[in-house]
């Protein structure tokens, strides 16, 4: 299988993930932070280890400012639910995953309003925009960092200025971005940062984290979920301190060890040549595609702006048939559809049938795109009555 769908998942994972899924829970299968005997605390160590080299990744000198979750989505209910109020007003954009969407939706219920910023042809978002959106109750914009259906990363260091200026607070969507891009949470400004550890931080299903930035007021986000956390257990009330504040109930120990080695291996290998592999293949495949006739591709021209998420057409197909074509004729792995993404399909001229969406990773290599390539050029070249 030639597989191109790290956007969702990144496949394969680095071996180290799969040695440590398969014996952590023999040698450590107890419960972090519960208990004082040695599985315990060999439990805690590794979740521990794990926060540190997050914190290490992105330039956070406080690693207790890390919140493990279930993945991206559990991270930004937690970012928008635990900041938002009654009669709170917030901003996002028309570029944003159903994970933002929907929450913002459900929060209709209890009186808060949303201004959704378009985006221009090829996914971005005007910082000026933004700023227009402001109202004087605005308590939040909520951004992704990267789109996860055409790859272009939006100017989030000159966003995050014109949110403070106003006085809000800025949650980024980094699910698309980390372990894909090299940035600190300071350079990026961000007060709250989202994302999963399943994508290109090459770790397993079911773990993720928000971040808080060193310089957040932990008061100025609420515990949507409230439990056991191991410590204080003599009170009826949430404790306060980090990160037991948001972790109520036994974490994903297991997966978030698993983590912890991926995480080594990107160190390893270094986030700067992962992602310089990662532009390389998407340059090839941009390129590739764009000179086929009858091919539409959906990715900004600038490869500084973009990350490895190419979406594209094909006149007379239907996008969930090339996959389908794709997957059983050749071999490639692939995402069709709306990406959970319906509006930005829709400021991509791409709505309702969505896009095909291509997404390489560090393991991809040259001669798959180029046969990834000449797949889709002999789909363009398949006479209409035939298709």
């Amino acid at each position: 299988m030639i597989y191109l769908d790290n956007a969702a998942t990144s496949w394969p994972k680095p071996p180290a993930v799969y040695e440590t899924l398969g014996s952590f829970l023999q040698r450590a299968g107890a419960n972090p932070g519960r208990s004082a005997h040695r599985m315990a605390l060999e439990a805690s160590r590794a979740v521990e280890e794990t926060r540190r080299k997050l914190a290490r990744l992105i330039g956070l000198s406080q690693p207790e400012r890390i919140v493990f979750t279930l993945n991206a989505t559990d991270a930004l209910n937690l970012g928008i639910k635990g900041v938002l109020s009654p009669n709170d007003h917030v901003v996002t954009t028309v570029m944003e995953h159903n994970s933002v969407r929907r929450p913002l939706r459900a929060l209709e219920a209890i009186g808060v309003t949303t201004t959704k910023v378009s985006a221009d042809p090829e996914g971005f978002v005007a910082p000026e925009q933004i700023k227009a959106a402001l109202r004087p109750n605005t308590r939040l914009v909520v951004v992704t960092h990267a789109s996860n259906v055409n790859g272009a990363v939006q100017p989030i260091r000159e966003i995050a200025d014109v949110v403070h200026a106003h006085g809000a607070l800025l949650l980024v969507d980094a699910a698309q971005t980390i372990g894909a891009l090299p940035f600190s949470i300071e350079a990026l400004g961000a007060d709250l940062l989202a994302f999963g550890g399943h994508k290109a931080l090459m770790g397993p299903p079911g773990t993720g984290a928000l971040v808080l930035a060193p310089w957040l007021d932990p008061a100025e986000l609420s515990p949507i979920r409230e439990g056991g956390t191991g410590i204080n257990s003599e009170e009826d009330v949430q404790p306060r301190e980090l990160p037991a504040r948001y972790e109520a109930g036994t974490v994903n120990t297991v997966g978030l060890a698993a983590l912890g080695a991926a995480l080594d291996f990107l160190f390893e290998v270094g986030i700067d040549r992962i992602a310089a592999h990662e532009r390389a293949l998407t340059a090839r495949l941009i390129d590739g595609l764009s000179d086929i006739p009858g091919v539409r591709v959906l990715a900004p021209r600038d490869p500084v702006h973009r990350v490895a998420v190419v979406s594209f057409l094909i006149d007379g197909w239907e996008p969930v048939d090339i996959g389908t074509v794709l997957d059983q004729a050749f071999g490639i792995a692939c995402r069709t559809g709306l990406h959970c993404a319906p509006e930005a399909c829709q400021a991509l001229g791409a709505f309702p049938g969505g896009t095909v969406r291509f997404s390489p990773g560090f393991f991809t290599t040259e001669e798959e795109i180029d046969q990834a390539i000449a797949a889709v050029a002999e789909l363009a070249r398949t006479p209409l009555q035939l298709r």
